[in-house]
């Protein structure tokens, strides 16, 4: 077994969310998170459920990621409808690879339609995560962008702009921390970004 499988299983282990109630000081939600390994690294979700606290704000948070997968394979797979028909989600987070070329593009719109049309029926608000590309092909950062800023146009749905902030942080300090060693995947510090970029988007003040 990969180890970025056996990683992505421990991390499900981890994750042993304790249901969160409304009270008068803490407002609850519950999140369920749809990606790949740009999502389970470094645990994205608990840092969202963190940065969230500091907001008065509990998120009760599911994940369903595998490595190299697109919100097409996980429709595929059958298992995320079946989470989000049966767990009244406030908010669905999508998350796929850059998507820059013209493949990318079309399943962020068009799947992301299937996802849209059964978070309406189950009153979830559908989110895109806008991720970054490599750093071989930070050319294609412009076309990641529009991409994901058509497909929640297109679609009604929120857009959580992780991946504009990065770029606008890289291009004016010429820093590249937010990428790991790999040169794709996110850093310590990179995740800790998203996750205050998603929380300001998804509860702003």
């Amino acid at each position: 077994m990969k180890r970025s499988v056996l990683l992505y299983l421990l991390l499900l282990l981890l994750n042993s969310s304790i249901y969160c109630q409304d009270t008068t000081e803490t407002k609850c939600v519950k999140i369920l998170f749809v990606g790949n390994s740009l999502t389970y690294s470094n645990n994205l979700p608990q840092l969202v459920k963190k940065d969230a606290q500091s907001k008065g704000i509990e998120v009760d948070y599911e994940m369903i990621a595998f490595p190299n997968y697109a919100i097409i394979d996980h429709w595929n797979d059958g298992n995320v409808q079946k989470l989000i028909s049966s767990q009244s989600f406030d908010f669905v987070i999508l998350q796929q690879g850059p998507s820059s070329q013209r493949e990318g593009r079309r399943m962020l719109i068009e799947d992301g339609n299937k996802y849209k049309e059964l978070c309406e029926l189950n009153k979830s608000t559908l989110c895109y995560f806008m991720v970054w590309p490599s750093l071989n092909y930070y050319r294609t950062f412009d076309d990641v962008i529009k991409n994901h800023r058509d497909a929640a146009t297109i679609n009604g749905a929120l857009l959580l702009p992780v991946g504009e902030v990065w770029k606008e942080y890289i291009d004016s300090t010429e820093k590249l921390d937010y990428y790991s060693q790999d040169g794709f995947h996110p850093s310590k510090l990179g995740s800790s970004v998203a996750a205050k970029v998603i929380v300001d988007y998804l509860f702003p003040q």
